[in-house]
Protein backbone atom coordinates (compact mmCIF):
# COMPACT_ATOMS: atom_id res chain seq x y z
CA UNK A 1 0.00 0.00 0.00
CA UNK A 2 1.52 3.01 -1.05
CA UNK A 3 0.64 6.54 -0.51
CA UNK A 4 2.90 10.19 -0.21
CA UNK A 5 3.55 11.88 2.26
CA UNK A 6 1.03 14.82 3.38
CA UNK A 7 2.69 17.82 1.84
CA UNK A 8 2.15 19.73 5.31
CA UNK A 9 4.74 17.27 6.57
CA UNK A 10 7.12 15.20 5.04
CA UNK A 11 9.23 14.03 8.10
CA UNK A 12 10.01 10.52 8.45
CA UNK A 13 10.51 9.16 12.34
CA UNK A 14 12.87 6.31 12.53
CA UNK A 15 14.21 4.16 14.92
CA UNK A 16 17.92 2.93 15.76
CA UNK A 17 19.04 -0.83 16.38
CA UNK A 18 21.05 -2.64 18.41
CA UNK A 19 24.46 -1.41 17.95
CA UNK A 20 23.99 1.88 19.07
CA UNK A 21 24.51 1.32 22.33
CA UNK A 22 27.20 2.83 24.61
CA UNK A 23 28.00 3.81 28.05
CA UNK A 24 26.24 6.68 29.52
CA UNK A 25 23.41 6.83 27.04
CA UNK A 26 20.17 8.75 28.10
CA UNK A 27 22.16 9.25 32.04
CA UNK A 28 21.33 12.79 31.94
CA UNK A 29 17.54 12.32 30.37
CA UNK A 30 16.56 10.21 33.59
CA UNK A 31 18.57 11.64 35.81
CA UNK A 32 16.81 14.90 35.28
CA UNK A 33 13.34 13.83 33.68
CA UNK A 34 10.49 11.10 36.17
CA UNK A 35 9.03 10.31 33.15
CA UNK A 36 12.26 8.80 31.42
CA UNK A 37 13.59 7.16 34.47
CA UNK A 38 9.82 5.39 35.31
CA UNK A 39 10.45 3.92 31.84
CA UNK A 40 13.87 2.77 32.23
CA UNK A 41 12.39 1.45 35.86
CA UNK A 42 9.48 -0.51 34.38
CA UNK A 43 11.96 -2.11 31.77
CA UNK A 44 14.31 -3.23 34.68
CA UNK A 45 11.70 -4.63 36.92
CA UNK A 46 11.21 -7.00 33.61
CA UNK A 47 14.21 -7.73 33.24
CA UNK A 48 15.40 -7.90 36.85
CA UNK A 49 18.34 -5.94 36.61
CA UNK A 50 18.96 -2.36 37.27
CA UNK A 51 18.89 -1.41 33.66
CA UNK A 52 19.54 2.71 34.66
CA UNK A 53 22.80 1.59 35.77
CA UNK A 54 24.14 -0.45 33.43
CA UNK A 55 23.29 2.03 30.68
CA UNK A 56 24.54 5.05 33.32
CA UNK A 57 27.93 3.05 34.15
CA UNK A 58 28.29 0.59 32.28
CA UNK A 59 30.84 -1.59 31.54
CA UNK A 60 30.24 -2.24 27.71
CA UNK A 61 30.70 -5.62 27.23
CA UNK A 62 27.32 -5.93 29.76
CA UNK A 63 25.98 -3.02 27.71
CA UNK A 64 26.60 -4.87 24.72
CA UNK A 65 25.21 -8.32 25.55
CA UNK A 66 21.97 -9.10 23.15
CA UNK A 67 19.80 -9.57 26.24
CA UNK A 68 20.58 -6.24 27.65
CA UNK A 69 21.30 -4.07 24.84
CA UNK A 70 17.67 -4.34 22.88
CA UNK A 71 15.72 -3.48 25.59
CA UNK A 72 18.02 -0.87 26.29
CA UNK A 73 17.69 1.07 22.91
CA UNK A 74 14.22 0.17 23.23
CA UNK A 75 13.51 2.13 26.04
CA UNK A 76 15.98 4.73 25.26
CA UNK A 77 14.16 5.52 21.90
CA UNK A 78 10.70 5.65 23.95
CA UNK A 79 12.08 7.82 26.70
CA UNK A 80 13.51 10.70 24.52
CA UNK A 81 10.02 10.69 22.20
CA UNK A 82 7.97 10.57 25.91
CA UNK A 83 10.53 14.01 27.30
CA UNK A 84 9.95 15.75 23.72
CA UNK A 85 6.32 15.08 23.84
CA UNK A 86 5.69 15.68 27.26
CA UNK A 87 7.86 19.06 27.44
CA UNK A 88 5.34 20.71 24.90
CA UNK A 89 7.16 19.30 21.51
CA UNK A 90 4.17 16.97 20.22
CA UNK A 91 4.75 18.68 17.00
CA UNK A 92 8.12 18.06 16.66
CA UNK A 93 7.94 14.03 16.98
CA UNK A 94 4.66 14.33 14.23
CA UNK A 95 4.92 12.34 11.03
CA UNK A 96 4.06 10.98 7.90
CA UNK A 97 5.92 7.74 8.23
CA UNK A 98 8.37 5.41 10.59
CA UNK A 99 11.08 2.55 9.89
CA UNK A 100 13.12 0.99 12.34
CA UNK A 101 16.55 -1.03 11.97
CA UNK A 102 15.92 -4.53 13.05
CA UNK A 103 15.05 -3.84 16.73
CA UNK A 104 14.06 -0.32 15.99
CA UNK A 105 10.78 -1.52 14.66
CA UNK A 106 9.29 -2.48 18.11
CA UNK A 107 10.12 1.22 18.55
CA UNK A 108 8.61 2.44 15.48
CA UNK A 109 5.82 0.15 16.05
CA UNK A 110 4.83 1.87 19.25
CA UNK A 111 4.98 5.44 17.85
CA UNK A 112 2.68 4.27 14.76
CA UNK A 113 -0.26 3.31 17.46
CA UNK A 114 0.44 -0.32 16.52
CA UNK A 115 1.58 -1.43 19.77
CA UNK A 116 1.57 -0.35 23.61
CA UNK A 117 4.83 0.53 25.17
CA UNK A 118 4.06 -2.49 27.90
CA UNK A 119 3.45 -5.38 25.18
CA UNK A 120 6.25 -4.05 22.99
CA UNK A 121 8.95 -4.03 25.68
CA UNK A 122 7.76 -7.39 26.76
CA UNK A 123 8.48 -9.00 23.34
CA UNK A 124 11.60 -6.97 23.27
CA UNK A 125 13.07 -8.58 26.64
CA UNK A 126 12.09 -11.66 25.17
CA UNK A 127 13.60 -11.19 21.48
CA UNK A 128 16.75 -9.84 23.00
CA UNK A 129 17.05 -13.64 25.63
CA UNK A 130 15.98 -15.33 22.71
CA UNK A 131 18.69 -14.30 20.66
CA UNK A 132 21.17 -14.27 23.07
CA UNK A 133 20.90 -17.69 23.53
CA UNK A 134 21.08 -18.45 20.39
CA UNK A 135 24.34 -16.70 20.52
CA UNK A 136 25.37 -18.63 22.83
CA UNK A 137 24.66 -22.26 21.19
CA UNK A 138 26.34 -21.40 18.03
CA UNK A 139 30.00 -19.79 17.04
CA UNK A 140 28.41 -17.32 14.46
CA UNK A 141 29.89 -14.08 13.19
CA UNK A 142 28.85 -10.82 10.54
CA UNK A 143 30.70 -9.10 8.13
CA UNK A 144 30.32 -5.74 6.32
CA UNK A 145 30.96 -5.52 2.79
CA UNK A 146 31.59 -2.27 0.78
CA UNK A 147 31.98 -1.92 -2.93
CA UNK A 148 30.38 -3.87 -4.74
CA UNK A 149 26.05 -4.16 -5.34
CA UNK A 150 23.69 -6.91 -3.36
CA UNK A 151 23.41 -9.37 -6.43
CA UNK A 152 27.35 -9.45 -6.28
CA UNK A 153 26.97 -10.26 -2.66
CA UNK A 154 24.70 -12.70 -3.26
CA UNK A 155 26.81 -14.54 -5.73
CA UNK A 156 29.34 -14.61 -3.14
CA UNK A 157 27.59 -15.83 -0.71
CA UNK A 158 26.19 -18.64 -2.23
CA UNK A 159 29.98 -19.20 -3.87
CA UNK A 160 30.84 -20.28 -0.24
CA UNK A 161 27.68 -21.69 0.80
CA UNK A 162 29.96 -24.80 0.73
CA UNK A 163 32.16 -24.10 3.91
CA UNK A 164 28.77 -23.81 5.87
CA UNK A 165 25.79 -21.28 6.67
CA UNK A 166 26.16 -17.64 5.56
CA UNK A 167 23.21 -14.91 4.77
CA UNK A 168 22.55 -11.66 3.45
CA UNK A 169 21.81 -9.87 7.31
CA UNK A 170 21.66 -6.26 6.09
CA UNK A 171 21.33 -3.90 3.15
CA UNK A 172 22.33 -0.93 4.20
CA UNK A 173 23.24 1.15 1.42
CA UNK A 174 23.65 0.24 -2.03
CA UNK A 175 27.14 -0.93 -2.15
CA UNK A 176 27.11 -1.88 2.23
CA UNK A 177 25.64 -5.02 2.63
CA UNK A 178 26.50 -7.39 5.74
CA UNK A 179 26.56 -11.03 5.93
CA UNK A 180 26.21 -13.30 8.83
CA UNK A 181 26.72 -16.89 9.65
CA UNK A 182 29.30 -19.47 9.96
CA UNK A 183 32.23 -18.28 10.96
CA UNK A 184 34.18 -20.02 8.18
CA UNK A 185 31.27 -19.41 5.32
CA UNK A 186 31.72 -15.44 6.41
CA UNK A 187 35.28 -15.37 5.82
CA UNK A 188 35.07 -17.24 2.88
CA UNK A 189 32.47 -14.70 1.35
CA UNK A 190 34.51 -12.13 2.38
CA UNK A 191 37.44 -13.53 -0.13
CA UNK A 192 35.18 -14.08 -2.23
CA UNK A 193 33.73 -10.71 -2.27
CA UNK A 194 37.10 -8.95 -2.71
CA UNK A 195 38.09 -11.42 -5.63
CA UNK A 196 34.54 -9.25 -7.36
CA UNK A 197 36.02 -6.28 -6.10
CA UNK A 198 34.70 -5.25 -2.79
CA UNK A 199 36.70 -2.33 -1.59
CA UNK A 200 36.70 -3.31 1.75
CA UNK A 201 35.30 -6.29 3.96
CA UNK A 202 35.10 -5.41 7.69
CA UNK A 203 34.48 -8.44 10.72
CA UNK A 204 31.79 -7.03 12.94
CA UNK A 205 32.52 -7.06 16.93
CA UNK A 206 29.11 -9.34 17.42
CA UNK A 207 27.79 -11.93 19.90
CA UNK A 208 26.65 -13.89 16.79
CA UNK A 209 25.06 -14.30 13.13
CA UNK A 210 22.05 -12.09 13.60
CA UNK A 211 19.60 -12.19 10.47
CA UNK A 212 20.78 -15.83 9.65
CA UNK A 213 18.90 -19.08 9.78
CA UNK A 214 21.78 -19.82 12.95
CA UNK A 215 19.06 -17.68 14.76
CA UNK A 216 16.25 -19.79 13.96
CA UNK A 217 15.83 -21.09 17.57
CA UNK A 218 14.94 -17.59 18.48
CA UNK A 219 12.25 -17.66 15.96
CA UNK A 220 10.73 -20.61 17.80
CA UNK A 221 11.01 -18.99 20.94
CA UNK A 222 9.21 -15.42 19.52
CA UNK A 223 6.53 -17.34 17.38
CA UNK A 224 4.24 -18.12 20.45
CA UNK A 225 4.94 -14.80 22.00
CA UNK A 226 4.08 -12.95 18.63
CA UNK A 227 1.25 -14.67 18.05
CA UNK A 228 -0.13 -13.60 20.89
CA UNK A 229 0.54 -10.01 20.97
CA UNK A 230 -2.31 -7.64 20.12
CA UNK A 231 -1.29 -5.52 17.07
CA UNK A 232 -3.48 -2.33 15.84
CA UNK A 233 -3.48 -1.08 12.56
CA UNK A 234 -1.06 2.04 12.45
CA UNK A 235 -1.60 5.25 12.78
CA UNK A 236 1.69 6.47 11.43
CA UNK A 237 2.12 4.59 8.13
CA UNK A 238 4.88 1.59 8.71
CA UNK A 239 7.35 0.48 7.02
CA UNK A 240 8.46 -3.24 7.15
CA UNK A 241 11.90 -4.62 7.55
CA UNK A 242 11.88 -8.01 5.60
CA UNK A 243 9.77 -5.94 2.24
CA UNK A 244 11.08 -2.55 2.73
CA UNK A 245 7.23 -1.22 2.12
CA UNK A 246 4.54 -0.12 3.93
CA UNK A 247 3.10 -2.32 5.59
CA UNK A 248 -0.88 -2.23 7.61
CA UNK A 249 -2.49 -4.89 8.06
CA UNK A 250 -1.80 -6.28 11.65
CA UNK A 251 -1.92 -9.93 10.42
CA UNK A 252 1.07 -9.05 8.12
CA UNK A 253 3.05 -7.05 10.37
CA UNK A 254 2.89 -9.82 12.84
CA UNK A 255 4.38 -12.44 10.79
CA UNK A 256 7.23 -9.83 9.25
CA UNK A 257 8.20 -9.61 12.94
CA UNK A 258 8.42 -13.26 13.13
CA UNK A 259 10.59 -13.61 9.99
CA UNK A 260 12.34 -10.74 10.95
CA UNK A 261 15.28 -12.18 13.34
CA UNK A 262 16.20 -14.62 10.29
CA UNK A 263 15.51 -12.41 7.13
CA UNK A 264 18.02 -9.72 6.03
CA UNK A 265 17.07 -6.48 7.30
CA UNK A 266 15.80 -3.97 3.81
CA UNK A 267 16.86 -0.90 5.33
CA UNK A 268 18.45 0.86 2.57
CA UNK A 269 14.86 -0.73 -0.22
CA UNK A 270 12.94 0.97 3.28
CA UNK A 271 14.98 4.52 2.76
CA UNK A 272 14.35 4.85 -1.12
CA UNK A 273 10.53 3.34 -0.89
CA UNK A 274 10.29 6.73 1.47
CA UNK A 275 11.93 8.81 -0.23
CA UNK A 276 10.48 8.27 -3.76
CA UNK A 277 7.18 8.72 -1.12
CA UNK A 278 8.16 12.34 -0.18
CA UNK A 279 10.46 12.24 2.53
CA UNK A 280 12.48 15.23 2.96
CA UNK A 281 13.08 15.04 6.91
CA UNK A 282 14.24 12.64 9.55
CA UNK A 283 14.29 12.45 13.12
CA UNK A 284 15.87 9.34 14.75
CA UNK A 285 15.02 9.09 18.26
CA UNK A 286 17.37 6.94 20.17
CA UNK A 287 21.34 6.29 21.06
CA UNK A 288 23.43 6.98 18.04
CA UNK A 289 23.54 8.40 14.64
CA UNK A 290 23.64 5.29 12.56
CA UNK A 291 20.35 5.94 10.91
CA UNK A 292 21.46 9.63 10.16
CA UNK A 293 24.56 8.12 8.15
CA UNK A 294 22.33 5.65 6.09
CA UNK A 295 20.02 8.62 5.30
CA UNK A 296 23.25 10.61 4.21
CA UNK A 297 24.07 7.57 2.03
CA UNK A 298 21.04 7.37 -0.19
CA UNK A 299 20.43 10.98 -0.19
CA UNK A 300 22.60 13.67 1.68
CA UNK A 301 20.27 16.13 1.20
CA UNK A 302 17.54 15.10 4.14
CA UNK A 303 18.32 16.81 7.10
CA UNK A 304 18.46 14.07 10.16
CA UNK A 305 18.16 15.06 13.44
CA UNK A 306 19.21 12.46 15.86
CA UNK A 307 18.18 13.22 19.69
CA UNK A 308 18.19 11.17 23.01
CA UNK A 309 20.42 13.08 25.75
CA UNK A 310 18.95 16.61 27.43
CA UNK A 311 20.90 18.94 25.19
CA UNK A 312 20.15 17.48 21.96
CA UNK A 313 16.30 17.77 23.01
CA UNK A 314 16.39 21.29 24.27
CA UNK A 315 17.58 22.35 20.74
CA UNK A 316 15.30 20.58 19.21
CA UNK A 317 12.34 22.64 21.30
CA UNK A 318 14.08 25.46 21.13
CA UNK A 319 14.36 25.00 17.21
CA UNK A 320 18.21 25.09 16.68
CA UNK A 321 21.10 22.64 15.17
CA UNK A 322 23.53 20.96 17.18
Amino acid sequence: MNQRFNSESSRAVLFPGQGSQFVGMAQDLVESETLARDLFQTAGDLMGCDLVSLCSNGPQEALNATDISQPAIFVSSMAALAVIENSGGAALVESRATAGLSLGEYSALVYSGALTFEDALKVVVARGRAMQEACDKTEGTMASILGIDLSTVREAVEEASGEGIVAVANVNATTQIVISGEKAAVERAGELAQDKGARRVIPLEVAGAYHSPLMSSATETLRPILAELKINTPVVPFYANVSGSRVSDPEEIRAGLIRQVESPVLWEPTLQSLVSEGMSEVLEPGPGKVVAGLVRQVDRGIPTRSVLGKESIEQLLEGTVS
